[in-house]
C-alpha cells in the first residue's frame, strides 16, 4: 500500500541538515574530499593543509612555484570545486 504524501529520503536530509546548520559544513567537507580529484594526485603531493575559513578556501602548498601557478589560476580552480560540489560554498581561495 502506497501512502499519498510520501517524500524522497534525500530531500527529507536535505530539510535536515538546513534546519540544523550543517549543510554549509557538508559542502566545505566535499571540496575538501574533491580537491584531489579536481587538482590531481600530483599537486596533492604539495598539499600540506586545506581548511576553510569565513568561506575562504586556504590552501598551504610546499611549493613556491606550485603556489604562483594556481594563484594565476584561482578562479577557474574555484568554478571547479563549486561544480564539482554542485554548491556556490567557495568565494575565494588563499594560497599560503
Amino acid at each position: 500500500m502506497r501512502r499519498k504524501n510520501t517524500e524522497k529520503l534525500s530531500d527529507i536530509l536535505s530539510q535536515v541538515l538546513k534546519a540544523n546548520h550543517l549543510d554549509k559544513k557538508l559542502y566545505e567537507t566535499r571540496v575538501i574530499n574533491s580537491w584531489p580529484v579536481v587538482l590531481g594526485e600530483n599537486i596533492m603531493k604539495y598539499t600540506t593543509n586545506i581548511y576553510f575559513h569565513n568561506k575562504k578556501l586556504y590552501v598551504q602548498l610546499s611549493s613556491s612555484v606550485l603556489r604562483h601557478e594556481l594563484f594565476l589560476a584561482r578562479e577557474e580552480i574555484k568554478n571547479s570545486l563549486n561544480n564539482h560540489v554542485g554548491a556556490a560554498v567557495v568565494k575565494e581561495i588563499v594560497f599560503q
